[in-house]
């Protein structure tokens, strides 16, 4: 059984980690002091960095992933999701994928800017751009900095397709840009839903959207004319693979047309956030989840591989993609596919050159 080598502390309310694991890149590491008295404990809060990257597109090449390019105006993300596979890319700024991860916000000011550049040059062949890949695009951050929403008026103007992931019902404050793309054939968003148990999600997500307000994001979003689907991501064996099907039926209710999900992965620390998330919350479900998650990453907590990774293998990988395939079917959901389309991308002045 593997236990967390970290010294067991209290979990924080408000966040998905109690613990900042070592950077496998750093010599140093920092973790809370065990034996300082609970009452004296500072709460961790949340810090703002910007982020001077010179470019916002990334090309994503891996076969498991639906896309060529991702875009994310945030490294890091409050929302806390204990088992966040994005959590490791904090350790290539310096940070720990634990606590770290979720109170240390890179912010891309300049997203916009460096999108209308991207976009404008000759190079750009227009295809669909996806928010974010990484880390949620409508985390907290977004209600203040408003890139996201920045960097969607880009899209509009050029007319340029995309696709949104998130878990945060503040994407219907943009409906009024998605809808205007959608009419083009260019928008489509995916809420994430991975329970519909409002306590259990307030744990495992603490800062994200709570299960009822995606509903309520679907049915907006559905409302408005904006083509949506429901992501069962990631599906944790043991623990939430049993409410697929009532996740799948109550998103269709709320419009949903489409749906996928992905089977939890734990690669590098993001293990040893989740163990002590499991200590801290489930520590009589652990063994049997842990013996789940075995039982498809062939005997390991994490496979890297393409084609595995997002789905799993073995019996019980093939059991949760029928299961899948049936409650998708029985909900009326994946008949037909939102392709979306290119066809009205425009860059601003052009039609001045048939002048």
């Amino acid at each position: 059984m593997h236990t967390s080598p970290l010294p067991a502390l209290p979990a924080i309310p408000g966040r998905g980690a109690s613990i900042n694991p070592p950077n496998r890149f750093e010599r140093l590491h920092l973790e809370r002091d065990p034996d300082c008295p609970e009452e004296e404990r500072p709460h961790p809060r949340t810090e703002f960095f910007f982020d001077a990257s010179e470019s916002i597109l990334s090309k994503n090449d891996s076969p498991d992933v639906p896309f060529t390019y991702g875009l994310n105006p945030y490294r890091g993300c409050e929302h806390g999701c204990a088992y966040c596979f994005a959590r490791p890319f904090h350790e290539y700024l310096g940070f720990s994928s634990g606590l770290d991860f979720e109170t240390k916000i890179m912010v891309k000011l300049r997203a916009p800017a460096l999108l209308r550049e991207a976009l404008l040059a000759p190079r750009w062949k227009p295809e669909p751009i996806t928010f974010s890949g990484a880390t949620d695009c409508y985390q907290p951050a977004e209600r203040r900095f408003r890139i996201t929403r920045g960097c969607l008026e880009v899209c509009a103007e050029f007319r340029n397709p995309i696709a949104i992931i998130t878990k945060n019902a503040l994407v219907t404050r943009d409906r009024d840009i998605l809808a205007t793309l959608a009419q083009h054939q260019a928008a489509v968003v995916y809420v994430s839903v991975t329970s519909l148990d409002a306590d259990l999600a307030g744990k495992l997500e603490p800062r994200a959207a709570r299960p009822a307000h995606r509903l309520r994001t679907i049915r907006e979003l559905a409302d408005a004319g904006i083509p949506v689907g429901v992501m069962v991501a990631p599906i944790i064996p043991g623990l939430t693979d049993h409410e697929m099907p009532d996740i799948l039926a109550a998103a269709a209710d709320a419009g949903a047309r489409a749906a996928g999900y992905t089977v939890m992965r734990l690669p590098h620390a993001v293990k040893d956030v989740f163990l002590q998330w499991l200590d801290d919350h489930a520590p009589t479900k652990k063994d049997r989840i842990l013996s789940r998650v075995r039982e498809i990453r062939g005997g390991q907590l994490n496979v890297s591989a393409w084609g595995d990774r997002m789905r799993g293998e073995g019996i019980f990988a093939e059991q949760i993609r029928e299961l899948f395939t049936v409650a998708a079917r029985r909900a009326g959901l994946n008949h037909e596919r939102t392709t979306l389309s290119t066809a009205a991308f425009r860059r601003p002045g052009e039609q001045l050159t048939l002048f």
